[in-house]
């Protein structure tokens, strides 16, 4: 057994790189675990990095194809699958080689391998070359993060069954393409294929899209993907799948029956689980929940002193930024600084197109709690900046705290709300209220400004959009 090192850091996600690097930032002596050549986690290897790069080529595809309507037309795409795929594990080469390299720089000691706890401080690690190891430290973050739900019966095993990272090679673009699950997964995938030319179908469980996001901004999105997609189908479940020669038949139910469909490729994406299962908690004191996830204070400390857990294995919502900030404190708290993970919000993207994002409270969860508040909104057909782009396919939508008119919640559908939503999620942080929005100089003409005019709305006095304030 070695001597007792400082600080171990399981998993190399984005929470796991970003605690680690942190870490060995204020001086600390760090050992990463994680299985990749560099770390990255799902994220940068499987994730979200190679499916914002195929997202980024169905956006080329799209406004070739929308062009038209300006008086420029171009020819028929020509799909070099083999080039798409290059340009894929470049950028995902780069990322992850770079973080490969600050890990160096840091002096980071990176295991290749996995590993379980023998007891609180100690762990055996399993090496990628066959080899194990027995490591001890004074402190050790869990970030293993999540994998993809399976769905009773279906087996993922099947070459006409894929999930998120079976979708993301690219082996073929399918004729027939069914995504199972309407969260932001499987319409991100679904209009990548979409856009490569799959006729898809999409079947969803609920009576509706990306459950969670309010129905208002939904709605924006649901004209594009119906548009875009094959068949929209909610209140449906897949309940068998038979394999064929070329694909799959799969049934359906609904309230209308049963019906049975094939498809050359299915994707299942109907959520992620946290990966807790081998990790030899039960050598500890960590606790887990009902539902999987391990139990942590606002320190992200467990029930173990010496652990702490970050990411997906925490809970919802799972998102890279939130592991990354999680991770951030945790390293604080071990440190022996006073902190607390209590973020005022959280954004949420889904990169389709138009984009849907949100931070803050929704609206459907200000009516569950019986907040007293207000909501202004500003429709993109308003904006000079969105007509001079031909998309007005979209809104922003702030709300505010009815008494203190502080900004709680905002959300934002067109394109570029990504990038967009950071300036809601600083001003909830900051308590800004709707005089401070509306009297924020916004630059004319951009997509930023139906942020300030929305907040000029919530006091009926937007240049641009007539809509006096209710007495």
């Amino acid at each position: 057994m070695s001597t007792q090192k400082e600080l171990a850091v399981i998993g190399g996600g984005p929470g796991g790189y970003v605690a680690a690097f942190l870490a060995a930032d204020h001086g600390m002596d760090v050992t990463l675990i994680e299985k990749d050549t560099n770390p990255g986690g799902v994220c940068l290897y499987r994730g979200c990095i190679p499916s914002k790069a195929l997202l980024h080529v169905a956006k080329l595809v799209r406004e070739a194809r929308e062009a038209e309507h300006i008086g420029i037309t171009f020819g028929k795409p020509v799909i070099d699958l083999n080039k798409l795929r290059t340009f894929k594990e470049n950028v995902v080469n780069k990322m992850t080689g770079g973080l490969g390299q600050l890990s160096r720089q840091r002096k980071i000691n990176y295991l290749r391998g996995t590993a379980a706890f023998v007891n609180s401080n100690t762990v055996s690690i399993e090496k990628n070359d066959g080899t194990t190891e027995e490591m001890s430290f004074k402190n050790i973050i869990i970030a293993t993060g999540s994998v993809p739900t399976r769905i009773p019966g279906i087996s993922i095993d099947s070459p006409h069954v894929w999930d998120s990272t079976g979708a993301l090679e690219l082996k073929e673009i399918p004729e027939k393409f069914l995504v199972i699950g309407g969260g932001y997964i499987g319409l991100e995938l679904g209009s990548v294929y979409s856009a490569l030319g799959s006729k898809v179908t999409v079947v969803e469980m609920t009576s509706g899209l990306l459950p969670g996001a309010d129905g208002d901004m939904v709605k924006i999105l649901e004209i594009s993907l119906y548009a875009a997609f094959q068949r929209i189908m909610l209140n449906t479940k897949v309940v068998a799948l038979k394999e064929e020669k070329n694909g799959a038949t799969v049934t359906i139910e609904s309230d209308k029956g049963r019906e049975e469909l094939f498809f050359n490729k299915v994707l299942v994406s109907v959520g992620r689980r946290p990966v807790t299962q081998g990790l030899g908690l039960e050598n500890t004191g960590v606790k887990i929940n009902d539902r999987g996830f391990i139990i942590v204070d606002e320190k992200l400390q467990t029930a173990d002193p010496s652990i702490y857990a970050i990411g997906d294995i925490v809970g919802n919502p799972m998102l890279a930024h939130k592991a990354s900030a999680e991770g951030k404190v945790a390293v604080e708290a071990i440190r022996g600084h006073k902190v607390a993970f209590e973020p005022a919000a959280i954004p949420a993207v889904v990169f389709t197109d138009p984009e849907l994002a949100w931070a803050g409270v929704t609206e459907n969860e200000a009516k569950e709690k019986g907040l007293n508040y207000e909501v202004a909104r500003f429709p993109w057909a308003a904006s000079g900046r969105a007509s001079t782009l031909g998309r007005n396919d979209g809104l922003t939508k702030l709300l505010f705290d009815k008494e203190s008119q502080r900004i709680i919640g905002m959300g934002i559908v067109g394109v570029g709300a990504g990038d967009m939503i950071a300036e809601g999620v600083l001003a909830i942080e900051m308590a800004a209220n709707a005089k401070d929005i509306a009297m924020s100089i916004h630059p004319h003409p951009t997509l930023s400004e139906t942020v300030m005019e929305a907040a000029e709305v919530f006091f009926g006095e937007s240049a641009h959009l007539y809509r006096p304030k209710r007495k």
